[in-house]
């Protein structure tokens, strides 16, 4: 908008929003929390994740009731979103049937018969430290 007031906001892919900055300052992880793998924690380190039984997604699951691409995770407005795609079993988030929606730390959510946990912990940042030669 050009009324002299309103200053258009972008954002580059090296902007405060960009996925590079939201994994330097968390470190997102997924914690299965049903099945054979419960208790088994998968790092998220990708903008966009897809899980599924596979062959081509990020996280397989060998279990019949994930569809071959179920869902993915993606980084989007700052934050992490889960998105059904197009599944025949859906997609839960704390309890509700989504297509889409975002998480949060602690948020639990179900692929067909599994069980899943986000977790966002905060990194540590190590104080920089520089190397300034004598002169």
């Amino acid at each position: 908008m050009r009324d002299g007031y309103t200053r258009e906001s972008r954002e580059s892919a090296t902007g405060r929003n960009s996925f590079a900055d939201f994994i330097e300052t968390w470190n997102p992880s997924l914690v299965v929390l049903s099945g054979g793998l419960q208790g088994t924690d998968y790092p998220i380190e990708r903008a966009s994740t897809v899980l599924g039984r596979g062959p081509d997604v990020d996280l397989a699951f060998d279990d019949e009731t994930l569809s071959r691409q179920h869902a993915s995770i993606e980084f989007a407005d700052g934050g992490l979103r889960l998105r059904d795609l197009g599944s025949l079993n859906g997609v839960c988030i704390n309890g509700g049937v989504v297509k889409s929606g975002e998480l949060k730390h602690g948020d639990r959510f179900q692929l067909g018969d599994l069980t899943f946990q986000l977790i966002l912990e905060k990194r540590s940042r190590a104080p920089k430290t520089h190397y300034i030669e004598d002169v």
